[in-house]
């Protein structure tokens, strides 16, 4: 976003501090005159509106690509960035129709009852009844992928088998959504199953307002026992930025009236909601709150009151990795007993794993429920995770260092290089502070810090960079935007891939003050 008028200045600022004839020593003369050399190519692609879009927009690798002579010097900036998008959005194009975007769920219901429930007397005969019997009594597999036909155009298939206590059956859908406009889409479904026969339906999707839309899903399924319409309908609208209202209505085998609110906010998300129906009638509360930490924890609860009986839940999930996310759920209802929900989604995949544990409300169940799945999880992440994830952040750090490895060698011997041309400059921009008791650098440092106990085995990886930062105080004032320092002046990155800060200790008006910046953060000194 620099001005010419900035540009010009910075471009003459750093002409005087690298121009070779500054500089008698051959040596210095020399890397003078490449790091001027530099200075003049970047100026000349920046001073240029048509060179600096290209840069802008593609990088020092647009400005090496043969063809641009033959664009249009009068084109602007502008246009060429529209150009620009054009290509990309003609790449996306091409990108969608290699993308699937498969999704999947695999459930496993488990019968944990004879943990808690045994009856002794069925097992006295029995040979090594002395262990209690766990089983796998259902299983529900489905998949679905999407396959992009054009830019508006996609066909979803999908497929489910699903089997419970030795019976089972299956089912495969296909559907084609079309986009129509901005404001909506409509989608024709067609299935066929085992248990049911062919399901024909209709699904449209509308932006009423900017603040409101309605979905209204229709299908017909056929089996031998006739045809058994079926018609759903939802009106939802945002009530704030972070509230919406939903209204259901739901005609067909099981008929419903829902109306639930949903408040999502960076820190919490609150869901209540009431439902009217046959067979099922109930009110829930449910809260969850997120904390705000590197894993993404999230605890929950929620409180279900219906027909069918009392149902409370509470669990809590956690990123284990950066695709992956675990979580667990107890749940205590009557009549429906004691069960623990284990859940992993791992990118667009979910491994669900329901335990009944009980059909009473027994509080040895509810303990082993609650703490078992926390010392398991709490082990596996000091023994197993944490050092998995720790091997492999250092093999993506070895993979990058020595990938930039010549890359950061170069950097390193031009920030030595500029740093020698400063000192002449440095030691009369100190003269001129010192008079003026002004912003005088004591020292600065730059790279990895390690000030927390629990990374104490952490190496420390730090470059000087005192010369370089009082190279550029200007008017007892030092402004650093928010970009890597390592692209400044005298600047290299001493540890590529990891976390770096610049710690400095200065002097203003005869007094020592010391700030930390993270290598992203703007900095402006002396603060106020």
């Amino acid at each position: 976003q620099a001005s010419q008028e900035e540009l010009k200045a910075a471009y003459r600022r750093l002409c005087m501090l690298y121009h070779p004839d500054k500089h008698r020593d051959p040596e210095l003369k020399t890397q003078a005159e490449r790091l001027f050399n530099l200075i003049h190519q970047a100026y000349e692609v920046l001073s240029d509106p048509q060179t600096r879009a290209i840069y802008d927009i593609y990088g020092r690798r647009g400005l090496e690509m043969e063809g641009w002579e033959v664009v249009e010097r009068k084109r602007t900036a502008a246009e060429i960035r529209e150009e620009f998008e054009r290509l990309q959005r003609e790449r996306e194009e091409r990108r969608l129709q290699q993308r699937t975007n498969p999704k999947g769920t695999i459930s496993v219901g488990i019968d944990a009852t004879d943990l808690f429930d045994r009856y002794d007397e069925e097992y006295e005969d029995v040979p090594g009844s002395s262990f209690p019997q766990i089983e796998i009594n259902k299983m529900h597999i489905s998949q679905s992928i999407e396959a992009p036909l054009t830019s508006t155009d996609t066909a979803i298939l999908s497929g489910n088998l699903s089997t419970q206590n030795g019976n089972g059956g299956g089912s495969i859908n296909l559907a084609l959504r079309r986009v129509t406009s901005a404001k909506g889409w409509g989608e024709l479904e067609f299935g066929a199953g085992d248990l049911h026969g062919p399901l024909f339906g209709l699904k449209i999707f509308r932006n009423l307002t900017p603040r409101c839309f309605i979905t209204t899903n229709c299908a017909l399924q056929f089996s031998s026992r006739g045809v058994r319409p079926g018609l759903t309908t939802v009106l939802a609208r945002n009530l704030d930025k972070n509230t919406m209202g939903y209204l259901q209505w739901r005609w067909g085998i099981q008929s419903a009236m829902n109306t639930s609110i949903v408040r999502d906010t960076k820190t919490s998300h609150f869901t209540v909601a009431m439902q009217l129906g046959i067979p099922h009638s109930f009110m829930m509360v449910s809260y969850q709150h997120k904390f705000q930490d590197e894993e993404q924890t999230r605890v929950k609860g929620s409180l279900k009151v219906g027909f069918f009986g009392t149902i409370v839940e509470y669990g809590a999930e956690r990123k284990i990795s950066r695709h992956s996310v675990l979580g667990a759920t107890v749940s205590v209802g009557v009549p429906q007993g004691v069960s623990l929900k284990i859940k992993l989604n791992r990118a667009s995949q979910t491994y669900f794993f329901p335990v009944h544990l009980t059909d009473q409300l027994l509080p040895s169940a509810v303990f082993y429920a609650t703490v078992g799945p926390l010392v398991i999880y709490f082990a596996m992440h000091r023994l197993v995770i944490k050092p998995y994830l720790r091997a492999q952040k250092e093999r993506e750090l070895e993979k990058q260092r020595e990938s930039t490895a010549s890359d950061i060698l170069q950097k390193k011997q031009e920030a030595e290089a500029a740093v020698r041309l400063m000192q002449e400059s440095v030691r009369r921009i100190i003269e001129a502070e010192e008079a003026r008791m002004g912003l005088i650098v004591v020292n600065a440092w730059y790279g990895k810090f390690v000030n927390d106990n629990s990374r104490k085995n952490e190496k420390v990886k730090v470059i000087d960079v005192t010369v370089p930062l009082q190279c550029l105080v200007k008017d007892s004032k030092l402004i650093l935007t928010e970009a890597s320092k390592a692209g400044l002046p005298g600047f290299y990155d001493p540890c590529v891939g990891e976390e770096k800060s610049l710690k400095v200790l200065y002097q203003f008006r005869g007094v020592l003050h010391q700030v930390m910046s993270a290598d992203n953060e703007a900095l402006r000194i002396p603060k106020q």
